[in-house]
């Protein structure tokens, strides 16, 4: 029997579960679902990243211990995975007591073979990221709330393994995946690999895991979250276990974790003697337009909000459907009923009611005999008998998306066979061959449901029942994606409205709503009022008051300072570059001690805060008028 390990990243704890979440984890459960089905031996991990700086702060802000708080938070994660159906072997927390063991047995054993040294850092430190950065990072990247420090630390010597990583990656092409982001993981490789920080004094953070040789520090994210993957299945202890799963055969990354599962994790399991995993496979972002959808902006798709209107399962499908893995995808809400009504309500849907009426009106619900197997039959069953290659070959190489497409094709397929057959008008003149082609049409039916479950196994569970196969049953039972594996005289069921179409709604007819508006103004006054388009090439915290931001803009001919109250709805490395209008001739003033030489325009309704930006390229200074 083959076996099948898959993870997804651990959560942070404090972060609201969002549809790029959702995604990881459904990807991850249908991956799981389908090598059950198989037959194969399977594990999928999943879970939550406890530790560190901000989950203290969180804690103290809301006057609770540490504990409490991520025992309250995580619950966000769990209750939402339950309902959209993700069913998981095991949910790792980090603050477990036998995760916090495992990451002190491995910090002892690299601290016994001389691979973790203590030594003092003087430079660059984001406060925001929570991370050391080099001279370059810093003059290269957009880092928030960076400050210089000096602070003395332990090091594991990653530069040590840069060499032999190297190497891996070239021995084993299927290592990083996709292609794309393995040669940028081998790019960042070129430059000197510099070793990695591991700790942070109790003095800075108490909420951690304390190192076992020296109890006046406690372990960094790296050897706490990254662990996880091995603490959760035996090691050290449990040797049987931990050899039955380990290596991993795929870790689900977002891109943006990808230096971090790419070239930390791998050196930290060389440095361990451990076996690395078969596949590290980074996908993209979920994109609202063209832009990645973040808090700060104000875009984040909740997923139950979605699964509450439309259902669980038409969500689960949208996500893999719609997704390239290793590629960016855009959401809408008019792409996700398109999609629905396209392939769920039409595609399916109505093939689903086709089927089982005919059979309920003309044969009593009751599976006819397949009689002598026509060329035309034999085609339909020969396209059936290689779905399950073509989409297991797709999921080799985590194309969920592909692979949901071989299954509409043999939905197409069936309709087409129908077509050609009219079983509708052979009732009439030979009922035999008409009862034959609805077992040929519900058979590979049955088959294509089998290979849509684990993307929806709430609605094909059903729709399995009704084909005449217990959704019950073990999944992976002999003869399950063979042809002819639900016999005729079979009782199938009927199923209405599987998917019902989603009626779009047009907008309604515009109504005169009386606005209220200041008293009117001459144009003269207008006039007074001179508006520009800058362009901000800075921005950053205002020291002293958590709702503003302090922005630098460039005017054309000069460049100014302009303070904002648009903190809670934009990070500042989401304004720099963008183009917007300010108040010109506004008289400076100071807000909360510093200097404001103009006033940023934006809309305000009783959701967002939006600045007010052209619709085309301009040169800063431009006037508006």
């Amino acid at each position: 029997m083959s076996r099948f390990y898959v993870t997804t990243p651990i959560y942070y704890v404090n972060d609201e579960p969002h549809i790029g979440h959702a995604y990881t984890t459904v990807l991850a459960d249908v991956l799981a679902r389908f090598h059950r089905a198989l037959g194969d031996k399977t594990y999928f991990l999943t879970g939550t990243d406890e530790h560190g700086q901000k989950v203290q702060q969180a804690a103290e802000k809301r006057g609770v211990d540490p504990q409490q708080h991520v025992d309250e938070y995580v619950l966000r994660f769990q209750e939402k995975w339950d309902a959209l159906d993700i069913r998981y072997d095991q949910f790792i927390r980090t603050t477990q007591a036998n995760h916090k063991a495992v990451v002190r047995h491995l910090l002892q054993l690299l601290w016994d073979k001389g691979l973790i040294y203590k030594d003092t850092y003087e430079g660059w430190y984001s406060v925001a990221e929570e991370r050391f950065l080099t001279d370059k990072e810093y003059e290269e990247g957009d880092w928030r709330d960076v400050k210089q420090l000096s602070e003395t630390n332990y090091w594991f010597k990653m530069s040590a393994y840069q060499e032999k990583l190297i190497n891996y990656i070239h021995d084993n092409p299927d290592f990083i995946q996709p292609e794309f982001r393995k040669n940028e993981v081998l790019g960042f490789l070129r430059q000197e690999l510099g070793d990695l920080c591991i700790s942070r004094p109790k003095s800075r953070l108490s909420w951690g895991i304390e190192l076992p040789f020296d109890s006046e520090y406690v372990t960094y994210v790296w050897f706490d979250a990254l662990t996880n993957y091995i603490s959760a299945i035996g090691y050290p202890d449990r040797d049987e276990e931990f050899k039955t799963w380990w290596p991993a055969d795929v870790h689900l990354i977002g891109k943006d974790i990808l230096t971090t599962h790419a070239v930390y994790w791998p050196t930290m399991l060389m440095a361990a003697d451990l076996p690395l995993p078969k596949t590290i496979f980074a996908h993209g972002w979920w994109l609202m337009g063209d832009t990645k959808m973040s808090k700060s902006l104000g875009n984040v798709i909740r997923p139950l909000d979605l699964a509450n209107e439309y259902g669980v399962d038409a969500l689960r499908y949208f996500l893999m459907r719609e997704m390239t893995p290793g590629q960016d995808a855009s959401f809408s809400i008019e792409a996700f009923i398109g999609r629905y009504n396209s392939d769920l309500a039409n595609d399916l849907g109505n093939l689903v009611n086709r089927i089982t009426k005919l059979l309920g009106r003309n044969f009593d619900s009751i599976l006819p005999d397949p009689g002598e197997t026509s060329p035309e039959d034999a085609d339909l069953i020969q396209h059936v008998n290689g779905l399950q290659e073509r989409v297991r070959d797709e999921l080799d190489q985590l194309k969920v998306n592909y692979a949901i497409t071989h299954v509409f094709d043999v939905l197409r397929e069936i309709n087409r066979y129908l077509e050609e057959t009219a079983p509708w008008k052979l009732l009439k003149t030979d009922k035999d061959r008409a009862g034959a082609v609805l077992y040929n049409a519900a058979e590979a039916l049955r088959l294509s449901a089998v290979h849509l479950y684990p993307v929806m196994p709430d609605k094909i569970a059903r729709l399995l029942e009704v084909m005449g196969t217990s959704a019950k049953a073990r999944f992976g039972e002999p003869g399950w994606f063979e042809w002819g594996h639900v016999k005729s005289g079979t009782t199938l069921g009927q199923i209405d409205g599987l998917f019902p179409r989603i009626e779009v709604k047009e907008a309604p007819e515009e109504t005169s709503v009386k606005l209220d508006l200041k008293p009117e103004i001459s144009f003269d006054d207008f006039t007074k009022l001179d508006i520009r388009i800058v362009k901000i090439i800075k921005a950053e915290k205002h020291p002293n008051a958590d709702k503003l931001l302090k922005l630098q803009v460039d005017l054309g001919a000069e460049q100014r300072q302009v303070i904002a109250g648009i903190a809670d709805f934009y990070a500042p490395e989401d304004l720099v570059g963008k183009s917007v209008s300010i108040i010109a001739n506004l008289k400076p003033a100071k807000i909360r001690g510093e200097i404001s030489q103009g006033m940023i325009l934006a809309a305000e309704d009783d959701v967002t805060v939006a600045p007010l930006t052209p619709l085309k390229d301009v040169k800063p200074g431009s006037k508006v008028r």
